[in-house]
């Protein structure tokens, strides 16, 4: 190959971790001394044009993109230390986990350069990141090194060393499905109970009476409070997996000093963490189904219009189950939710509704917003491309002044009815 020759996957760079006012300007200036940039793009959000922390530097030649990952890794841009890596794009061979290595246990202090110059001794790094939140460290972090041999050498060595007086765990990347399919595996497999719901009259030698009889226990603990009374719950550690589900299965629900207790698999935090956000994303989707279909979207509202008259408004096209004008402060944010108890009663009500003048305001229905706006986006398109130059700024003229008197929907909706008579 010809190394002069550009080559663009190799020579594109990410820069993550960007302060939010960071512009394309700001990192020109910062990576040409390092050599000739095709371009850069800072990552914004499609509809507030707001960045998204991370942006990609496309250099002519892989030497110069290596140039400004070695030279300018963590140099601070805004107050931010930012993260520079070589560019991805291919998401399959970014989750594949070859190479790629996970940290725990780390310590507050150590931060995505710490990270990386410790582990920069075993092999070249693709990227490098502690995850954080609000607080600072989560306390651990990934690696991802260029080749596997180099990530083993690392699990190798670094596995059980102190990092800043804290003895840190150092593995194989798990992906989501590999970790769930563990906990499932260990789950089937359980000797640790978890009771709870028996009072405060229960301590150790009694709980070890109650579930003795259903084989050797290794443990048995009941939790106390400061006060050494019982907080009403605890664990027993059974020998054999067997004995433990036996124990599950025969005393939960059972009563014990007349309450009923709760007796099931003893779950380490992560899984409870992990049980919950399943529950959670179950409990969204249900909701996302129910509504679907049923639930309006009503947009420039009176600011005298409250839920009440948004219910008279819409209750003659169907059953309402909620009718709600959003506030903020107790005034009318100028939009609000219409649900139906049916798609049919939905529907009538966007075809009778929408477009109709309430309070002396027109306000515009629909169950997706987007659709509503890309439609009118698309009309005002076609039908100002017909016209003059002179035209159009006379619309944009009338289109300021109608915004000052919350008409602008009437022209939109003039536009969007006049384009599809075309």
């Amino acid at each position: 190959m010809n190394p002069s020759a550009p080559s663009y996957p190799m020579a594109s760079l990410y820069v993550g971790d960007l302060h939010q006012d960071v512009t394309e300007a700001m990192l020109y200036e910062k990576f040409s001394p390092a050599g000739a940039i095709l371009s850069i793009r800072v990552c914004r959000d499609m509809i507030t044009r707001r960045s998204l922390g991370y942006a990609y530097v496309n250099f002519q030649q892989p030497a110069d993109a290596e140039r400004a990952l070695d030279t300018m890794n963590f140099d601070v841009i805004k107050g931010r230390p930012v993260r520079i890596m070589w560019s991805q794009r291919d998401p399959s061979l970014r989750k594949s986990g070859v190479g790629n290595i996970f940290i725990k246990n780390l310590d507050k202090s150590i931060d995505n350069k710490a990270l990386y110059d410790t582990f920069s001794a075993f092999g070249n790094i693709l990227s490098c990141k502690v995850v954080c939140d609000e607080n600072g460290s989560k306390g651990y972090g990934f690696v991802h090194f260029e080749t596997q041999e180099a990530a083993e050498r690392a699990i190798e060595k670094m596995n059980g060393m102190l990092l800043n007086d804290r003895k840190v765990f150092v593995g194989r990347f798990k992906s989501r499905k590999e970790r769930e399919a563990e906990l499932g595996a260990r789950a089937k497999e359980f000797t640790n109970v978890y009771i709870k719901n028996f009072g405060e009259d229960m301590d150790d030698d009694k709980l070890k009476d109650v579930f003795s009889k259903y084989g050797t226990a290794m443990s048995i603990r009941v939790m106390t409070d400061e006060n050494g009374k019982s907080r009403g719950f605890g664990f027993v550690s059974f020998e054999r997996h067997e004995d433990a589900q036996r124990a599950v299965d025969e005393m939960n629900g059972k009563e014990l000093n007349g309450k009923l207790i709760y007796v099931g698999r003893a779950q380490k935090k992560v899984e409870r963490q992990t049980e919950l956000k399943r529950k959670f994303e179950q409990m969204k989707q249900d909701r996302m189904t129910r509504y679907q279909g049923v639930n309006l979207y009503v947009k420039n509202l009176d600011d005298g219009l409250d839920d009440e008259r948004l219910r008279k408004e819409f209750s003659p096209f169907g059953t309402i189950t909620s009718a709600k004008v959003m506030m903020d402060g107790g005034r009318s944010k100028g939009f609000g939710f219409v649900c139906f108890s049916s798609p049919e009663e939905a529907t009538k009500a966007v075809t009778e509704m929408n477009g109709r003048i309430v309070r002396s305001f027109e306000h515009v229905c629909t169950r997706h917003r987007v659709f509503i706006d890309a439609s009118v986006r698309f009309a005002v398109r076609r039908w100002a491309s017909l016209f003059s130059l002179q035209f159009i700024e006379g619309l944009k003229r009338f289109r300021k002044l109608a915004v000052q008197h919350y008409n602008i929907y009437i022209l939109e909706c003039i536009l969007s009815v006049r384009s599809l008579l075309i």
